[in-house]
């Protein structure tokens, strides 16, 4: 029986989700799962889908360049701009759809990510802006939040197996 918080809000009139998602792991590890081209390639894509990183500099000023792409082939890119971070607490991120020659497509949306360990657990609260209501409604119409609740049970089994190392 999983007892894990998972808390997904959509606020419409502010343009915002708001993801609360509790780990049963260290925080040190969490962060990697989120920071680390090798192990975010592991969970972040919704199966059948897989996720490759053809490069990430996670630095302030860097960026993950990556695709989602289906069992037929077909890939579906995205470039993410890192704009802050301070190690294992917080980072933010421009995330947007691009093509193959990483041209985005805007608008975007902003990604806050903050990490913090309660009772032994982690706890990753996420809040994403979007510029425009109509990406975000598109985002949600193309199956973003049943997608991402897949990423994190796919993120939970991660976690397991690395902290079984």
């Amino acid at each position: 029986m999983n007892t894990l918080l998972f808390d997904f809000t959509v606020d419409k009139a502010a343009k915002k989700v708001f993801i609360t998602r509790e780990f049963d792991a260290e925080l040190s590890l969490v962060w990697d799962a989120f920071t680390t081209a090798e192990i975010l390639d592991q969970w972040v894509a919704p199966k059948p889908y897989v996720s490759r990183t053809k490069f990430m500099d996670f630095k302030v000023g860097g960026r993950r360049f990556y695709a989602m792409v289906s069992p037929e082939g077909h890939e579906r890119w995205a470039v993410q701009r890192y704009t802050s971070i301070s190690p294992k607490t917080n980072f933010k991120m421009f995330n947007a759809f691009a093509d193959k020659n990483e041209n985005p497509e805007l608008p975007g949306s902003d990604w806050d990510y903050n990490f913090s360990e309660e009772n032994g657990k982690t706890i990753v609260r996420i809040s994403i802006y979007n510029e425009s209501l109509e990406r975000m409604q598109k985002m949600i119409e193309m199956g973003f939040t049943e997608g991402f609740k897949m990423s994190m049970a796919n993120l939970e089994n991660v976690l397991a197996s690395l902290s079984k190392k």
